[in-house]
């Protein structure tokens, strides 16, 4: 069985205009940008309009109007979510399911995310979040890794150490990337004008850095996971993860119907493992996510994190420090 595309429908906008819309049942906010840290107002706003206009960023003629009328799960990915917090009520008011991807690296020596609020304050909202809706509905991301001649493997694991130490009992889950620096024209061009030169992770390297979080993640037992890698990292313990996890949703949502249907799932013993998965084959080969409609545009974070592939180098400044 496989994903056939989100119900189309009509949508009357206020000036009278009839336009085409899709009927998303999951939502992602957003790969493209970071929606709770900037754009929180805007999403409460856009869920009680009940739809949003989003446009292509591969193609600025290419405008589509996602309706929220099937809408049961939102996944937040933010380094921030500080101003979405006192919306979460009204988001709890409209029945949706969310889970928060919420990336907590360690940069600030580097000056690799210069608009990213302090690492003590993120740690806090990051425990507040937590108490609020749970440990299993926020997931810690490291992510990117990156290397240079003073940001180390032994530096990059202190690091996490040090951050694990305070999280250990706000979260079930740990997701790792390493970085990609060649693939992405944008990732290059904002590397290089860092006054560090920062390169990639090699397979051995991966496997070196794997084993070596496995062999401290003893103390913390988080689930680790990779993030779009092609990386085998599993003898250690770390498996390649879904962001937009079809799992997870069964686990934590299994009471809305609506959602089970979509995802397939059957509450009865021998139903588990025939249900569907829905790839999302827009994103890349080594992505496990299931299907989802994103919500963001490129170009409009304000983090202006250097090794970021959806800011336009233009943007950021000649020295991020």
């Amino acid at each position: 069985m496989s994903f056939r595309g989100w119900r189309k429908t009509t949508l009357t906008l206020p000036d009278s205009r009839v336009v085409d819309a899709v009927c998303p049942v999951i939502l992602s906010a957003s790969r493209a940008t970071d929606i709770p840290a900037f754009f929180s107002t805007w999403m409460i706003n856009r869920l009680r309009a009940g739809y949003v206009r989003w446009t292509n960023p591969f193609n600025a003629d290419q405008v589509q109007y996602v309706l929220f009328a099937d809408a049961r799960m939102i996944v937040f990915w933010t380094k921030n979510p500080k101003p979405l917090l006192r919306y979460l009520p009204q988001i709890d008011a409209t029945g949706i399911n969310y889970y928060f991807q919420f990336t907590i690296n360690d940069y600030e020596n580097e000056g690799l995310e210069p608009n990213v609020p302090p690492l003590t304050e993120r740690i806090k909202v990051f425990k507040r979040l937590s108490s609020t809706i749970g440990p299993e509905r926020v997931i810690w991301r490291f992510d990117p890794l990156l290397l240079s001649d003073s940001l180390t493997i032994d530096v990059l694991l202190d690091r996490i150490a040090h951050i694990a130490g305070q999280l250990k009992e706000h979260t079930r889950k740990l997701v790792i990337s390493f970085a990609d620096i060649e693939c992405y024209q944008k990732v290059r061009n904002n590397l290089a004008r860092q006054p560090a030169h920062y390169r990639e992770f090699t397979p051995d390297l991966m496997r070196d850095f794997g084993k070596r979080l496995s062999d401290m993640n003893r103390q913390w037992k988080f689930e680790i996971a990779t993030c779009a890698e092609t990386v085998d990292l599993e003898q250690f313990g770390i498996k390649h993860n879904r962001c937009i996890d079809d799992d997870l949703m069964v686990e934590l949502f299994s009471r809305d119907a609506a959602l089970m249907d979509f995802l397939g799932y059957e509450p009865d013993l021998f139903a588990g493992s025939d249900r569907p998965y829905f790839k999302d084959k827009g994103q890349r080969k080594e992505c496990g996510c299931i299907v989802s409609k994103d919500i963001g545009m490129y170009n409009t974070c304000h983090h202006l994190c250097a090794y970021c592939y959806a800011t336009s180098y233009l943007l950021l400044p000649t020295t991020a420090r």
